[in-house]
């Protein structure tokens, strides 16, 4: 008698590049029009950005760590001032402070949402604090009321470094027009790519006006006198952080797509957040009413860890804690200080596919082997 052939599982990536198909004629047509650099097509796409996130003072930039460290240049902060962050992030969230020649005071966070703690950024201020930097852990807004509101009583500045949460909502409105300064990143795992790329958007005008001059090495593009394209002043040093039509072409058209591409991350992770309840040695992150989270990946907080995640590569479903907590770091280790939520948090937490590529049955899979326990 003959054994049944095995079946192949399905493999699913934690994450996946989307590109839709209606970019290749528009990227023929820049690559071929003599006009690759800004232009045309990146002022396009940054209008068109704008008006998604009913932010018009959006800059599109090649990068969201230009656009930290861009905000950082517009919040004045610069060498012996400190900046209030948390170190649950990606690396790219606090490297640009130490580009700026500030110092970083780790806040702690809510081990039970990965994100910043209001209460403990109040205990971090000190007279050289200058900002409040922080990010919206895998797409699920940080509680932004709170955070403002401290930053105002101490004449702090606020940047949101949302990489993870393209198209969240807090308080019914899209992010990017909540705080100071928020930065959103196009890189090639994020809900939208623009291969590489990023945006600054800024709540104030001057600081939109100067963004625009500083992303350029100063220049003012928009006042230049075109029959003496010379004849301009750099008032203050800029940098090469603008986006380029070949880029932006590609984000006019991700812009077509994104709010289907959302639209599944948050259905995979309604779908989690039921399927997955009273699993035990299993706890769901906590989540504020006040936000519609945007489903970067979806994480949760286990016990047996390893073994969690040795079961789920055994059946082809990739998972991953994403990001290493920037403190384990040595380039960081001037700043190490005792983080009780970011211990408990980082000890737990592991992230599970929940993007547009995971279908409704993968879904449901996925579920199945995690309710079978580990």
């Amino acid at each position: 008698m003959g054994t049944a052939p095995l079946v192949e599982q399905k493999s699913i990536p934690l994450f996946k590049v989307f590109i839709p198909e209606s970019v290749l004629e528009p990227l023929r047509e820049v690559l071929f029009s003599g006009i690759v650099t800004e232009g045309e097509q990146t002022r396009e796409f940054e209008r068109r950005l704008g008006e998604y996130l009913d932010t018009p003072r959006t800059l599109a930039l090649n990068a969201c760590t230009h656009a930290l460290q861009l905000a950082l240049r517009l919040a004045g902060v610069g060498p012996g001032d400190e900046v209030i962050s948390s170190p649950m992030t990606c690396v790219a969230t606090n490297s640009p402070v130490l580009a700026a020649g500030a110092s970083i005071r780790w806040a702690d966070i809510d081990p039970q949402t990965g994100n910043i703690d209001p209460q403990a950024i109040e205990r971090a201020i000190t007279p050289k604090s200058k900002a409040i930097l922080y990010v919206h852990w895998a797409g699920d807004p940080a509680p932004i009321d709170e955070i403002n509101a401290v930053a105002r009583a101490h004449g702090l500045k606020v940047i949101e470094d949302a990489a993870h949460a393209f198209g969240a909502e807090y308080g019914g409105r899209k992010l990017g027009s909540h705080s100071d300064f928020v930065c959103f990143s196009f890189q090639a795992i994020k809900h939208m790519t623009t291969v590489d790329g990023g945006a600054l958007c800024c709540k104030s005008e001057e600081d939109y006006r100067r963004g625009k001059t500083l992303r350029w090495f100063g220049i003012d593009r928009e006042a230049r006198r075109e029959e003496l394209f010379w004849d301009y002043n750099i008032q203050e040093y800029g940098y090469k952080y603008h986006m380029n039509n070949v880029t932006a072409a590609i984000g006019i058209e991700q812009l077509k797509h994104v709010d289907r591409t959302l639209a599944a991350h948050r259905r995979n992770g309604a779908f989690y957040l039921q399927a997955l309840q009273d699993v035990p040695k299993l706890a769901h992150l906590r989540r504020s009413p006040k936000a519609k989270a945007a489903f970067w990946v979806f994480t949760m907080l286990v016990e047996g860890r390893e073994a969690f995640v040795t079961k789920l590569k055994a059946q082809g479903i990739t998972t991953s804690i994403v990001h290493v907590r920037n403190d384990a770091y040595d380039a960081f280790k001037a700043f190490r200080r005792r983080l009780p939520g970011v211990d408990a948090f980082a000890s737990r937490y592991i992230s599970i596919p929940c993007g547009w590529w995971v279908t409704e049955d993968d879904a449901q899979r996925i579920a199945e082997i995690i309710r079978q326990g580990w």
